[in-house]
């Protein structure tokens, strides 16, 4: 098991989510919904499309450009929400704001999540390391209303 205390473990994890992003490509298929978020303060301009059945996500996806920081961030958000429950994915979504804001959370919960622990200590990567969640957030809600 990776020690997630160390600082080149938690790069290790990043890096192998922005180059190797898991769940990367738009399907643009029926029953996916797709919504598109960017940033002003970073090149990051994705779209993520979820497609739920009964409330549980059978797929999530994600492409654009975007940084590294961003890039991995949303690529681990699709692995651990995928499969997962609306339910679930809202608990873990919660758990990894408050992971980001310096709240308490529950890291068992955030899995490989926990590379963006120290987030916090640079602002201005706030925005990043959370597109790809407030995009999740926004598709469940979108969801949630109808």
């Amino acid at each position: 098991m990776r020690s997630l205390d160390n600082p080149l473990i938690l790069r290790e994890i990043i890096m192998d989510h922005y180059q190797n992003p898991r769940n990367h490509g738009i399907v643009d298929e029926e029953g996916y919904k797709k919504v598109n978020m960017n940033s002003e303060t970073c090149i990051d301009n994705i779209d993520v499309e979820v497609k739920m059945n009964n409330d549980i996500i059978e797929d999530i996806r994600f492409d654009g450009e975007a940084c590294a920081i961003s890039t991995a961030s949303t690529s681990i958000m699709t692995e651990l929400v995928k499969g997962k429950s609306v339910e679930e994915a809202k608990a873990i979504h919660q758990q990894y704001m408050n992971m980001i804001f310096e709240k308490d959370y529950d890291e068992d919960l955030l899995e490989e999540a926990i590379a963006f622990k120290n987030t916090h200590k640079q602002a201005n990567r706030i925005k990043c390391a959370t597109i790809g969640w407030n995009a999740l957030e926004e598709l469940i809600s979108s969801k949630e209303g109808e």
